[in-house]
């Protein structure tokens, strides 16, 4: 059994993880921490896991943590992750960091949308964990940059057509919406049931910091500088992402080609569902697991192209892609623990 240690595990992503693990057949969670909850048992901060999880969170101590795990998940705010994460790969973990301190190869665009990087000698060594567009990378790492999740609903509809002249390359919209847990388990006034209820909103509109995690990995995928602009927004729901992505075609392209396109490029992809041409995707359909539903319309009176993809933000968008991460890492297929099928209702 792979010994697993999840470092921050009280918040939304670190409880994700909690719940995923306890049904992963070859993993054993030994250690749990958490500085606001230490000493108190993780039942009693989520009583769902009662009778299923019988750990005591305690504080992080990277020699504790690097002793108990193989694998440690670190799901901590950016900064603190980067404070963390270099001692535990000096004493032999493998980790997988759900923060963004990670995710990127240039500092120098961390530090612009971030702050300053304390780690950044590691960025080279680092994997981006998309599995679908990385596997072999993430299989030769010990450190993975987890995606982010308005990245993950955004880059797994774009990435087939990067080098296909399909689309052209500077006229990509991102529109986002996301559930509210995406925004974490720390208090915020905007984050508040009667802030958020019966409300639909954006926000940081074209200074989000998702957006050069985006146009970071697409522009390495096309192999020129791909500029996005990208608007999320916040709705009324728990969990759930639902991504709309507009692009002007380039030629006539016909709604067959860009299905074969997608069905081909995700064929041995074991998280990636894509709809019949016609169909648009819904959250609902993907809720509680960690697959990515993209459809798509091709609206032929503008030439323009049409991409939605829905995700579960805590699951594909967080918890469960850092799973799927570390099954390739460990050399398990990478569905072990993940095949549960989304809430039905």
């Amino acid at each position: 059994m792979i010994k697993i240690a999840v470092v921050g595990a009280t918040g939304y992503a670190g409880a994700e993880l909690v719940r995923i693990l306890t049904g992963h057949p070859e993993a054993s969670l030994v250690l749990i921490t958490s500085r606001q909850y230490a000493g108190k048992p993780f039942a009693e901060i989520y009583p769902a896991m009662t009778g299923v999880v019988d750990l005591k969170c305690i504080p992080c101590d990277v020699d504790t943590v690097s002793g108990a795990a193989d694998f440690v998940f670190t799901a901590l705010p950016h900064k603190v992750a980067m404070g963390v994460v270099p001692g535990l790969l000096e004493r032999g973990a493998k980790v997988i960091d759900l923060s963004a301190d990670f995710r990127f190869k240039d500092s120098a665009v961390y530090e612009k949308w971030y702050q300053s990087h304390e780690a950044s000698a590691l960025l080279e060594a680092a994997a981006y964990g998309l599995p679908e567009i990385n596997f072999e990378l993430i299989q030769k790492s010990s450190l993975i940059g987890n995606p982010g999740c308005y990245p993950t609903s955004a880059i797994l509809p774009l990435a087939p057509f990067m080098k296909e002249n399909l689309i052209d390359l500077d006229s990509i919209i991102v529109d986002s919406k996301s559930g509210v847990s995406g925004a974490g388990r720390s208090l915020s006034l905007a984050a508040h049931f009667c802030e958020v209820h019966e409300g639909l909103r954006a926000y940081k509109v074209a200074a989000h910091r998702h957006t050069p995690e985006m146009e970071e990995v697409l522009s390495n995928l096309a192999g020129r500088t791909v500029p996005i602009t990208f608007t999320p927004h916040l709705v009324p729901v728990s969990r759930g992402m639902l991504t709309t992505i507009y692009a002007d075609l380039c030629g006539d392209v016909s709604h067959d080609i860009v299905y074969d396109l997608l069905a081909s490029y995700y064929k041995d992809k074991p998280f990636v569902r894509i709809l019949s041409p016609g169909r648009v995707p819904d959250t609902l359909h993907v809720r509680g697991a960690n697959y990515c539903d993209i459809g798509f319309r091709i609206d032929k009176r503008a030439n323009r192209l049409i991409l939605v993809s829905v995700i579960d933000n805590l699951v594909k968008g967080a918890s469960g892609q850092a799973v799927q991460n570390m099954n390739i890492m460990a050399g398990l297929p990478e569905t072990t623990g993940l095949s549960a099928c989304p809430f039905p209702v």
